[in-house]
């Protein structure tokens, strides 16, 4: 048998003990204590999994050890885009889910990753909090609860060459990781992939990328250095990812470890915001120092995803629900956005 193959014998073996351990109850910590299995996509080093640890550790301190949390990140125990099925369904409790994945289970998931609809931390706050009652709702409805919200920094280009025009884009082969954003790379002109963040490495070992748009985070998370040579900064979008819970796990912790839960995720929704803010201009340093150009994408791009993001946007209303425009609906006006 090959490597890969015990490998992924293995894995679901380790899929399915964790399975039986979140069914039966915990034998550890005071009694009545439950433990936890938490599934994640990104490394130890990215921020956002940082902010979870820090979660965990406030859960487990402050509930006296009713509740610990074991995590398990950079897809070793689920891939990211399995990690809402898997809590849906019981496999395991909690997770950590980038929303914009979920794009064609309902447009609200992909809103935050148009270009220019939330351009800053501030804005991408306030929206935030606009669709935060109508997330409640539909992961209510699936048996889930969002715990806290995460944003990413904000988005560029790695390329092996400079961004100077938009004809510098024709016919490129770029990794993007929501409909959302594969649709604005089309009408740049790229030849636009959604990959998941854990085949960035072979899919420009393999030439099936040349080029990304994603985060400094991201950029760092797979030494982007190794196969570009820029970071063209746009700001333009600033995504959430979100940590959800299943109710049916949720629901069997008493009122005080609920409360515990609920306060640790307010802190770390205000600390993710903060954490994301203060490591975007180390990221980009990290990214020179690394031996990559790093700069601001020109005018005439910034306009062109401008432009893109208002039809987007159209394009988004025309498919969003009544209530998913009712509940935007401030946000757009305050943004002269309708």
């Amino acid at each position: 048998m090959t490597s890969t193959g015990k490998a992924m014998i293995a894995r679901a073996a380790f899929a399915m003990t964790v399975a039986a351990g979140f069914l039966a109850p915990a034998a550890v910590g005071p009694a009545g204590a439950a433990e936890w299995i938490m599934a994640s996509g990104y490394p130890e080093e990215n921020f956002l999994t940082k902010n979870v640890r820090l979660f965990i550790d406030d859960v487990a301190q402050k509930s006296d050890g009713a509740l610990t949390i074991d995590l398990q990140p950079n897809d070793s125990l689920i891939k990211i885009d399995s990690i809402k099925r898997a809590v849906q369904s019981g496999q395991i409790p909690i997770g950590e889910i980038r929303l914009g994945i979920y794009g064609n289970e309902d447009p609200m998931y992909v809103l935050g990753g148009l270009p220019f609809i939330a351009p800053t931390y501030d804005d991408a706050w306030d929206l935030k909090d606009a669709q935060k009652p109508y997330f409640d709702k539909i992961f209510d409805e699936a048996g889930m609860k969002v715990l806290f919200y995460q944003p990413w920094p904000g988005q560029g280009f790695y390329t092996s060459f400079p961004v100077e025009s938009l004809d510098d884009f024709k016919g490129v082969k770029l990794r993007i990781y929501s409909t959302a954003t594969q649709k604005m790379g089309e009408l740049l002109g790229f030849q636009a992939t959604v990959l998941p963040f854990a085949e960035i490495p072979q899919a420009f070992s393999t030439g099936l990328i040349d080029a990304l748009f994603t985060s400094p985070q991201t950029g760092i998370d797979i030494q982007a250095w190794d196969y570009t040579k820029h970071f063209t900064d746009t700001g333009a979008i600033y995504s959430k990812n979100a940590v959800i819970v299943s109710k049916a796990a949720w629901d069997e912790l008493d009122e005080k470890t609920q409360g515990v839960i609920l306060e640790a995720a307010k802190e770390a929704e205000a600390r993710a915001w903060t954490m994301s803010k203060e490591v975007n201009d180390d990221q980009q340093k990290m990214l020179a120092d690394n031996g990559m150009t790093v700069g601001i994408a020109p005018e005439p791009v910034i306009a062109r995803m401008k432009e893109i993001g208002k039809v987007m946007l159209a394009d988004w209303e025309a498919t969003a629900s009544p209530e998913a425009l009712a509940a935007l609906k401030p946000y757009f006006e305050k943004r002269g956005m309708e």
